[in-house]
């Protein structure tokens, strides 16, 4: 094949090429939304229009660590000092619920606002490049880490702790890191066995494993919660819905529910919430109008 003839074919597979590929995608500055989600691919922020979170006082039975918590985050917004917060326990109790909740009154408030970045437990290897990014700048940022723990043979939970405290650099004044997990120690159990029996200094090795739970200065746990706070969660939603129903077949309907779930928590209360609603035909809206 000639030149002449090559040049238009290799034109057209170029064109091919360039169709099938996606579109790229551009990165976000911290003006451009009040929520982000970080991709180490490609080391930008994604603009996040809407937060999805619920209204605060929709939180109920964790009014101790939702004030601790709310506290904490005003001062950091403040620029006053504040720690990094883990979020443990219970599944279903209103961790990740409470950090978005929190930031959203804490952001409203703020005079110079409050972003709020999430990265995902799989990019946690690069939050040094996402606090390189964000050190200073002007925003208040408040990371976010969804269900992070560790598993056997991951050693990425080291960076996080040099990321957190451990590093020269430090962790820049303007960023907070808050994270949920079921686990205290964000790993299993059988983990940090392992490393004790294995170790010539099992007591070192085990410290070593749990070191990463000691850089968060708050540890507010969630625990199961009982039938009174489960009907208390189910009514609040109810009430703030307008949902007409009386408390008597609320608590029956909730009880029923709990039970086909194996469970009660918040989760278990709004899922419940939402099937009703859908049966009485109401759409669940929050004070601004957008949709729960």
């Amino acid at each position: 094949m000639s030149d002449s003839e090559l040049a238009p074919l290799l034109k057209r597979v170029a064109e091919a090429l360039e169709r099938l590929s996606p579109a790229g995608v551009e990165d976000a500055g911290l003006d451009a939304a009040e929520g982000f989600v970080w991709h180490a691919d490609g080391a930008r922020l994604e603009a996040v229009p809407r937060i999805n979170r619920l209204e605060l006082p929709l939180l109920k039975g964790i009014d101790r660590v939702r004030d601790i918590l709310l506290d904490n985050t005003r001062r950091f917004a403040g620029g006053l000092p504040a720690n990094n917060a883990l979020l443990w326990g219970a599944r279903g109790m209103g961790k990740s619920s409470l950090i978005k909740a929190v930031h959203g009154v804490v952001a409203a408030d703020a005079a110079g606002g409050l972003k709020l970045i999430e990265i995902h437990r799989e990019e946690i290897s690069s939050l040094p490049l996402l606090l390189g990014r964000l050190r200073g700048c002007d925003q208040q940022c408040l990371l976010f880490c969804d269900d992070l723990s560790f598993e056997s043979e991951d050693t990425t939970y080291k960076s996080l702790k040099a990321a957190l405290e451990g590093g020269i650099s430090g962790r820049p004044d303007n960023v907070l890191f808050y994270a949920t997990s079921n686990r205290r120690h964000l790993m299993p159990r059988d983990m940090i066995d392992n490393e004790r029996s294995t170790a010539i200094h099992p007591g070192e090795a085990v410290e070593e494993s749990v070191s990463l739970s000691d850089r968060f200065g708050l540890w507010l746990g969630f625990h199961p919660c009982d039938q009174a706070t489960f009907f208390a969660m189910v009514e609040g939603y109810a009430d703030h819905f307008g949902l007409a129903v009386d408390h008597e077949t609320l608590h029956a309907e909730a009880i029923e529910w709990s039970m086909t779930r194996g469970a009660r928590s918040g989760r278990v209360a709004w899922q419940f919430v939402q099937d009703l609603a859908g049966r009485l035909g109401v759409e669940l809206t929050q004070a601004d109008g957008r949709p729960a």
